[in-house]
């Protein structure tokens, strides 16, 4: 592209803040001799330059040192304050050599010697500046990307940490996923760690809203359950701690946690939950997927001091999968018009997603839930899912004994895994 073709390849939109008559329409006609598609808005004041700028866009400012209100490199620093994107030229006077290259270290793009200028190198100074602010714009999103994946990086690692798990006859599986492409990490979390009496502990939860503050108080509660886990607290006591530390720790007072506490005992071959306002947990053994039926307690922090959190337990086939999620699983579309997945559609999902490897499962469950939801929605989801062997106080039981099974559609009955 030659350079008069690559000119007016765009239509430029020109702030002239200048003071003197004389040296505005002397700008005025330079800018009519170029081949440069234009518009140009003249202001007399930095006051005036500062209002126009602030409601309008503009691609370059072609900006006088010297006004009746501002003087020197503060003018400047004023036009960069009103938050525009436009590119800035610095008009200087021949007796201020040094005040261009002084504008350049303040901030702006370019400056132009008065007297000194012509046609050509009035457009080629304006489409280079506005080209450099671009780039340097560009360069600057780029930084703000780079250290976002760095700190995404770190609450990722405090968020979903490695678990705590000597337990041959059990695994943990977990997947997380932001919201949106390149975003910062919600407020779910999950954790796993096994105590010196050989039960498995584990986590997962959901604190409303998204962004650093909702990611920052999940890390903090993931930590804290972790440290007084391995600390002997248990159950009611437990969730009562958390929830001081939630109130403690959140910058804003509409902001609740939703989690379900596991236990999973192998000596006994059970499992004891504690509902936090949060899904029910999918048992998934020989005789199908179950929803496992558990009482229900309130939401962390919705009315502090006066949660009741029941637990709820429940017996184990010898092998089989747990799995817990957070609600940004199930609140996707399905396809069809205003339909979300629910619980049901999750169900047969996972009759229809076979995957002997469970990082694989879990992985294609994503996917298909994402293809249903053709990113309609927005939500963080992570998933815990703990499989085990061989307990060693499992024992056959007849279908029913302590948990509800899953019908399939009018029976809720979910088909064979």
């Amino acid at each position: 592209m030659t350079e008069s073709a690559a000119g007016q390849a765009q239509h430029y939109r020109v702030a002239l803040v200048e003071d003197d008559d004389g040296d505005a329409l002397l700008v005025e006609e330079l800018l009519f001799d170029t081949d440069l598609p234009h518009t140009l808005v003249r202001c007399r004041t930095l006051d005036e330059a500062r209002g126009r700028l602030a409601a309008h866009h503009f691609d370059c400012v072609l900006l006088d040192l010297h006004l009746p209100d501002a003087s020197g490199l503060g003018t400047v620093e004023a036009i960069q304050r009103t938050g525009t994107h436009a590119a800035v030229i610095v008009l200087t006077g021949l007796a201020e050599s040094s005040a261009g290259v002084d504008a350049l270290a303040a901030g702006a793009q370019d400056y132009l010697v008065k007297g000194k200028v012509e046609p050509d190198l009035l457009q080629r100074a304006v489409r280079y500046a506005v080209q450099r602010k671009q780039a340097e714009r560009a360069n600057a999103a780029l930084q703000v990307g780079r250290l976002r994946a760095q700190e995404n990086a770190r609450l990722e690692r405090g968020l979903l940490p490695t678990p705590l798990l000597t337990s041959d006859s059990v695994t943990v599986t977990s997947r997380y996923l932001p919201g949106r492409e390149q975003a910062l990490l919600g407020g779910d979390f999950l954790d796993v760690v096994q105590t010196d009496d050989g039960q498995v502990h584990a986590i997962i939860g959901d604190v409303s809203g998204h962004g650093p503050a909702a990611a920052a108080l999940g890390v903090c509660l993931r930590i804290a359950w972790r440290a007084l886990t391995l600390g002997g607290h248990r159950g009611h006591h437990l969730l009562h701690l958390l929830e001081q530390i939630h109130i403690a720790e959140r910058t804003g007072s509409d902001l609740f946690t939703t989690c379900t506490l596991i236990v999973l005992d192998p000596h006994a071959a059970t499992v004891t939950l504690h509902l936090v306002g949060h899904h029910e947990p999918l048992l998934v053994g020989g005789a199908g997927t179950d929803v496992l039926d558990a009482a229900h307690g309130i939401a962390l922090g919705i009315v502090p001091g006066l949660g009741d959190w029941p637990a709820t337990t429940v017996p184990l086939p010898p092998n089989g999968t747990l799995i817990a999620y957070t609600d940004g699983l199930i609140e996707g579309y399905t396809g069809s018009a205003g339909a979300r997945l629910g619980v049901e559609g999750l169900l047969h999902i996972l009759d229809e997603t076979r995957e002997v490897d469970p990082g694989k499962h879990l992985d294609r469950l994503i996917g298909r839930v994402r293809a249903l939801n053709a990113e309609r929605h927005t939500d963080d989801l992570a998933i815990l899912r703990l499989d085990w062997t061989a307990l060693s106080g499992s024992r056959p039981r007849p279908v029913g004994h302590g948990e509800r099974t899953v019908p399939h559609q009018a029976d809720r009955r979910v088909g064979r895994h």
